[in-house]
């Protein structure tokens, strides 16, 4: 069985909305064969990367950035689950590993920043991206909803 790894980020009931949302989309009665384990990003492990066939990263955009947990989760993990770093120390392009991942980000005016500093490191880690982000300003509504449900649906039926 394939298994779907969500890490998230989701300190307000915005964020735990799109989680929700993402969960349902990655439990959907009609992908077959993928189990989901979710996971706190001050939780995950290098291990539950390991152990996952494909990801869903979720974070909220703070100062032009990923969460700080969403951050602590790559820097605890990333040489662990084989992240690559140039002679200078920053994030060197891996090699790919066709793992898929997809991105949900909200925030309340730009989620730009967000969205750029994750790519930075999943490109370092050889992921590939497999379903467009889902990016959410302000109010979180049944269509933002509907997106992170897709998306995450998305990533599991490429793993069922």
């Amino acid at each position: 069985m394939a298994t779907l790894l969500v890490v998230h980020h989701s300190p307000t009931s915005s964020m735990r909305a799109l989680l929700d949302a993402a969960l349902a989309g990655a439990g959907d009665d009609e992908i077959e064969g993928v189990e989901v384990v979710v996971r706190d990003a001050l939780e995950a492990t290098a291990q539950d990367v390991l152990d996952a066939d494909g990801y869903v990263l979720g974070t909220t955009a703070n100062f032009g950035y990923m969460s700080g947990a969403l951050k602590h989760f790559f820097d605890s993990t990333f040489l662990a689950v084989g992240g690559a770093l140039d002679a200078d120390g920053q994030g060197a392009a891996g090699t790919p590993r066709r793992t898929p991942f997809g991105l949900y980000v909200h925030g309340r005016y730009d989620t730009t920043g967000a969205v750029r500093s994750v790519h930075g490191i999943v490109g370092a880690l050889g992921w590939t991206q497999a379903s467009a982000d889902v990016e959410v300003l302000g109010d979180v509504d049944d269509d933002a909803r509907a997106r992170v449900r897709e998306l995450a649906a998305t990533i599991a039926a490429l793993l069922g």
